[in-house]
């Protein structure tokens, strides 16, 4: 090979060398995926050690309790034996669902205490008591309340979050949509949406719009799937475009996703199915 081929070919391969680095550096993959323990709830309530341990050896590096605030005080575990079980496993709460009620300002104090012990991030509530939104501007009323909590949370280094169904999206009789009277209405520097991706797609909601106007307002996800049929179906077995959707995370602000089934047949099978997708998915 002569001087000039030789450069020639030297160029070419370092052109295919830095291309291929190019991919691999725009690639992005979910660094820790998590599970919404609402999904073995009723194994949790049998044997919480044992279902931990389960979760963990499915491969998840962090949890979102569900039903834990609703039990205090007579939930056992205490929040410190949860929070050692939790470290055995090598998990981590970033955090748990709290009822409205729990927002209040008796009740937040000890809300505060227990999640600074098991070293939750974020409080998410996962729905407005019912006579709240039967009140004129309940919407509004509920995003005011929020606000409340979320000034309370953040003194404590902690976020308050919201968490959608499929009613967050159905017109009110002024045509706004409640989601978008609460991202309205709340103060985006104390109240954080934690997006549930299957509902969202369940009510016709295109998310990618919501993290457009709404950028760095979803710093949690659940991540359920749906298939043609509308039936719930294991992350990566139903017709969500994930990867779409994770492509805008940064956009959206996302850092933590939490996989979440209702009421599966086999829970294990079903958080090992949807772990081994998400594991392989590159966006």
């Amino acid at each position: 090979m002569d001087r000039r081929n030789f450069i020639a070919s030297t160029i070419a391969t370092g052109l295919a060398s830095m291309s291929r680095f190019s991919w691999a550096a725009a690639e992005h993959r979910i660094e820790k995926i998590g599970l919404e323990l609402y999904t073995v709830r009723d194994a949790l309530d049998k044997d919480f050690a044992g279902t931990i341990a389960r979760v963990a050896k499915a491969g998840y590096k962090e949890v979102e309790l569900a039903t834990f605030f609703a039990k205090l005080p007579k939930f056992n575990p205490s929040p410190k034996e949860a929070r050692k079980i939790l470290d055995e496993n090598g998990l981590t709460a970033p955090a748990s669902h709290v009822p409205y009620s729990a927002l209040s300002a008796e009740s937040l104090p000890k809300v505060i205490e227990a999640a600074k012990i098991l070293g939750h991030s974020y409080i998410v509530n996962p729905s407005i008591d019912r006579d709240v939104l039967k009140q004129p501007d309940g919407w509004k009323r509920a995003a005011e309340n929020f606000n409340r909590a979320g000034a309370e949370l953040k003194k404590a280094g902690i976020r308050l979050g919201y968490h959608n169904h499929v009613e967050e999206f159905k017109p009110l009789p002024d045509g706004k949509l409640p989601y978008d009277v609460l991202l309205a209405e709340s103060d985006p520097k104390l109240v954080k949406m934690e997006m549930d991706l299957g509902w969202a797609h369940e009510a016709g909601v295109d998310p990618i719009k919501y993290f457009e106007k709404y950028p760095g307002r979803f710093p949690l996800v659940h991540v359920k799937d749906f298939d043609k049929n509308r039936n719930m179906s294991d992350v990566g077995k139903g017709e969500i475009d994930w990867k779409a959707i994770f492509k805008k995370a940064d956009l959206a602000g996302i850092k933590h996703y939490f996989v979440e089934f209702d009421n599966p047949k086999d829970p294990f099978e079903t958080i090992k199915a949807s772990y081994e997708y998400l594991e392989k998915l590159r966006f």
